[in-house]
């Protein structure tokens, strides 16, 4: 079992940046890939971003890609989303979600465990 907890959701402007951090405690964090999701209200979770259990691998979905940066630090158990160039489409809850093994899937049932979410909202 793996329990994750999003922090780092605000309210920002367009064009500002936001931190997301995920803490995650219980099996061996090292072991999982971890990702990001986010759901915006009437919408479909969707896929933002996930990166390898070592780091070595990252991908984003073509809406983020050169805004996003996915991160991890194994040490303390907490994996990133730094959010810059933020848009009002961006505003959604932003869920932490964890699988394994690797792959580079999109499908959020294909993660096992979830966060409670953040949520983010940036205003025009």
């Amino acid at each position: 079992q793996v329990q994750l907890v999003e922090s780092g959701g605000g309210l920002v402007q367009a064009g500002g940046s936001l931190r997301l951090s995920c803490a995650a405690s219980g099996r061996t964090f090292t072991s999982y890939t971890m990702g990001w999701f986010r759901q915006a209200p009437g919408k479909e979770r969707e896929f933002v971003a996930a990166i390898s259990w070592g780091g070595g691998s990252t991908y984003y979905a073509d809406s983020v890609k050169g805004r996003f940066t996915i991160s991890r630090d194994n040490a303390k158990n907490t994996v990133y989303l730094q959010m810059n160039s933020l848009t009002p489409e961006d505003t959604a809850v932003y869920y932490c979600a964890a699988r394994r093994p690797f792959s580079r899937t999109t499908k959020a049932y294909d993660y096992e465990y979830w966060g409670q979410g953040t949520q983010v909202t940036v205003s025009s």
